[in-house]
């Protein structure tokens, strides 16, 4: 089942955008390949309301949700879907506007430590004009966004968990516990109107990197499974458009990893293969700035595989690990 993607949105930055009765959003002028066109912040409620992912610290576009607030209006709920910097790293400044309290499921996960015999470069893929372009693009880009990736210094003042229910006057979210993309990603069910912020667990633009060791396919994949229990008739994701019929779609996730499984099988059935020999061809068609996070997630299904005793993974000589647990850089063979 291929997913049909959505690309056709238009952001509007620093503009309110009035989604439904309860929900407005406010879009960050934060766009990269990971971001698609930037953050989209969510504010839910009338009067005293919530504000989901406040997004990056820039000040121009806090000062767009500040001023989504009509004159009577005050945030009483800071909801974190997840601890990456193009969602937290605007929190600090929110709150020293807001004085309100941040919920989320707990701090960020294990983070891989450098290893200079553990890394995978693509720039040979890259031609000269490629390559200009992309660096000029960077250094255009502000530093304040220049870092966009696990963010380890956020801890929450109010700690949630799967199940628990935050409410204010005329609203009512669930949190629905989702790891896989990060181990304390969460999303927000909004009861009123039906609605899932499914923050980058599910996106209409794109699918979501899967980054071991805090990424965690299996986690993932039951994640998924257990939007199909729910009602939700619609979600509203970080980045990018609404999504309907949000069960088909989450369907054809649960497809497409089953796919990327059988495209990883089907060539180490050919010959034993790196991480960066399978990206290049699993992923021709992306973007070849997004080929790193892509062997992340290559990485996250050869991880499950070995968890199931279907591969085994031989590691450079002088890396980390003794092929009991491959790593990113590991020559990975089918088992028998």
């Amino acid at each position: 089942m291929a997913i049909e993607f959505n690309t056709d949105f238009e952001p509007r930055y620093r503009e309110v955008v009035e989604l439904s009765p309860l929900v407005r959003r406010v879009v960050a002028e934060n766009p990269n390949p990971f971001t698609f066109t930037g953050t989209g912040v969510y504010i839910v409620g009338r009067g005293q309301v919530a504000v989901i992912d406040p997004g990056p610290d820039l000040d121009t576009h806090l000062d767009a949700v500040e001023a989504a607030l009509g004159p009577d209006e005050r945030v009483s709920h800071l909801l974190i879907t997840h601890t990456h910097t193009d969602h937290t790293a605007g929190v600090p400044s929110m709150q020293s506007r807001t004085d309100s309290p941040t919920h989320g499921f707990g701090p960020h996960g294990p983070i891989p430590q450098a290893d200079a015999l553990d890394r995978i470069s693509f720039d040979e893929y890259f031609t000269e004009q490629e390559k200009e372009t992309f660096e000029k693009a960077w250094a255009d880009t502000p530093d304040e966004l220049k870092r966009e990736g696990p963010d380890p210094d956020f801890v929450p003042d109010v700690v949630v968990g799967d199940g628990d229910v935050i409410s204010g006057p005329g609203w009512t979210i669930d949190v629905v516990h989702t790891p896989g993309h990060t181990s304390n990603h969460v999303c927000y069910g909004l009861r009123e109107e039906s609605l899932l912020f499914t923050g980058d667990h599910v996106m209409g633009w794109a699918t979501s990197v899967i980054s071991p060791p805090d990424g965690d396919l299996f986690d993932y994949l039951a994640s998924l499974e257990k939007l199909l229990a729910r009602d939700d008739l619609r979600y509203w994701p970080t980045h990018g458009p609404a999504i309907d019929n949000p069960q088909a779609y989450v369907r054809s996730f649960i497809e497409h990893r089953r796919g990327r499984e059988r495209q990883i099988v089907d060539r180490l059935a050919e010959a034993p293969s790196t991480i960066k020999d399978l990206v290049p061809d699993m992923y021709r068609d992306v973007d070849k700035r997004l080929w790193r996070a892509a062997a992340n997630s290559v990485f996250s299904h050869l991880l499950a595989l070995q968890r199931a005793d279907r591969v085994t993974a031989a590691n450079p000589e002088g890396a980390e690990g003794d092929g009991r647990q491959g790593t990113i850089s590991s020559r990975w063979s089918l088992v028998g």
